[in-house]
């Protein structure tokens, strides 16, 4: 049995498990299965590199910076992220990647338009880099300063957890009453599909972007990762 999972805490939100276990069946991989793996600490990573059947991981909050230290080898992309969250293991080799570039990058880019020319990063952890960096590359310029004018930010992203099931009356602590419908909001949370700060921003007008295909586009990479000889 080939083993495939998920890391992170906590992670029983995830979609991740349906998303692969659905996969596996529609390639006919009888010999796959998907498995969350809720980690309380980053040193408990030592016991799944006992693990023989394991072949791939994926990595989620709060591990994305931490899992580094513990690779044989990193891709040149996700050493300029900073943060990596999809790991192939072959001939007992962990190889880190980041997929989160190209899930966000493509989802994104479908929204912008040419006004859009500062954006406003919420949060500050192994996904906000991987925001930052494809932000970079659009030349958008960003800030992580949460305080900074709304009106000074066309673009808002959330990559914190807060918000996501089950505290669904939470969200980030931003001034929403200066948004307006020249905002793009894009939250990286997909559970729940709306967050507290979408239906807000939604409400105002603002164009409104949740995480769930960001989700599918890098966890489709992390397959052909995975696949790849």
């Amino acid at each position: 049995m080939k083993l495939f999972g998920l890391i992170g805490h906590p992670i029983s939100h995830s979609f991740s498990k349906v998303f692969f276990d659905k996969k596996f069946e529609q390639e006919n991989l009888n010999d796959c299965h998907y498995e969350l793996i809720d980690i309380k600490t980053i040193d408990e990573i030592i016991s799944l590199k006992n693990n023989p059947q394991l072949c791939g991981l994926n990595v989620t909050i709060p591990y994305k910076q931490a899992i580094i230290p513990f690779l044989d080898t990193i891709s040149e992309e996700a050493k300029s992220v900073g943060a990596v969250n999809t790991i192939k293991i072959k001939d007992s080799k962990w190889h880190g990647y980041n997929t989160d570039v190209i899930g966000f990058e493509k989802s994104l880019v479908p929204l912008l338009n040419p006004s859009i020319k500062n954006a406003l990063i919420l949060g500050s952890g192994g996904a906000s880099m991987a925001v930052k960096f494809v932000l970079d590359k659009l030349s958008i310029s960003s800030s992580f300063v949460s305080k900074s004018v709304l009106n000074e930010h066309q673009l808002i992203i959330n990559t914190s957890p807060v918000g996501m099931f089950p505290d669904l009356n939470k969200m980030p602590e931003i001034p929403t009453d200066f948004l307006t419908p020249n905002h793009l909001v894009y939250d990286l949370i997909y559970n729940p599909e709306e967050t507290l700060l979408l239906k807000n921003a939604s409400f105002i007008g603002c164009i409104t972007k949740n995480g769930l295909e960001m989700l599918q586009i890098q966890a489709e990479e992390s397959w052909k990762i995975w696949m790849a000889d």
